[in-house]
Parts: C-alpha cells; sequence; structure tokens
C-alpha cells in the first residue's frame, strides 16, 4: 500500500485534489474523499462539479448512490462505493486509510505536526511505501522524500 503526503504550501487543495481524482479516474479507479468538516465537503461537492468550465468529474455525497459513485464524499472511512484510493482531504490522518492500495493525505501548515507524526508512524509498517511531496516555489511538486 502507497501513501502520499501532499504538503499544500503553494496551491490550496481545491487546485490539487481534482487533478488527483482525474488521474485515478482515468487509471481506471475509484476514489473516496474523506474529510470530517460538512463544510469542507459542501465545497468540494461544488468544487467538483466546476473546477474547469468544460468537465467536471463524476460523484457523489455519502446517501446518494453510493455504491454507483466513482468519486464519493464521506466523513470517515468507509468505502461504500468500493474505492481502492482513499484522499485524506482535512489534513487528518485515519489508520483506516491502510487498508486501501492508495492514500492520499492533504495537508497545509495548520496540520502539519500531526503529518509528522503519521509518517514516522508509518515509517515500519510492513507493505506501506511513503512518498513526501512539496510544491516547489513555481507550484511544481518535487517528492521530498
Amino acid at each position: 500500500m502507497q501513501v502520499d503526503f501532499y504538503h499544500l504550501t503553494q496551491a490550496p487543495l481545491d487546485r490539487v485534489l481534482p487533478r488527483i481524482c482525474e488521474r485515478v479516474l482515468a487509471g481506471g479507479g475509484r476514489l473516496l474523499i474523506v474529510s470530517e468538516s460538512d463544510d469542507q465537503r459542501a465545497r468540494l461537492d461544488k468544487l467538483l462539479w466546476t473546477y474547469e468550465a468544460e468537465s467536471f468529474l463524476p460523484h457523489g455525497q455519502a446517501g446518494e448512490g453510493e455504491a454507483d459513485q466513482p468519486v464519493l464524499l464521506v466523513a470517515d472511512v468507509r468505502a461504500a462505493n468500493h474505492a481502492r484510493n482513499v484522499a485524506l482531504a482535512d489534513g487528518i490522518w485515519r489508520e483506516e486509510a491502510l487498508a486501501f492500495d492508495r492514500a492520499f493525505h492533504f495537508f497545509d501548515e495548520d496540520r502539519i505536526g500531526e503529518a509528522r507524526a503519521a509518517w514516522k508512524g508509518l515509517a515500519d509498517r510492513e507493505g506501506v511505501t511513503r512518498n513526501y511531496w512539496k510544491q516547489d516555489e513555481n507550484g511544481r511538486w518535487q517528492k521530498a522524500a
């Protein structure tokens, strides 16, 4: 299982998450997006419909035909859409993410301490590959670890 830590320093989640969704869907996968915040899930729901004028990302929220949704927004880590990829959008690491094939853990400066603790906690886990991605001054993602 692979855990990708994304340190949001230049671009906000709203610019990064749709690209991750596109990549997962293009590869034939499904994605579970997790946030405890009702407000954040509502913002992300709107974002995924409107992030580009010419396109949208097919998705739904928990309780909306969950099994059929290629991208599902939820409050807890429960893959009702049979996703094998999970995006932790609120900066909170959850051990349940380890049940997926791949986890995307997004965090900003407000959650950096928690992200470091999660990174260290996964260091000796059997079968877990960690990647740490950070944006350079031009906003490009660079693998830092």
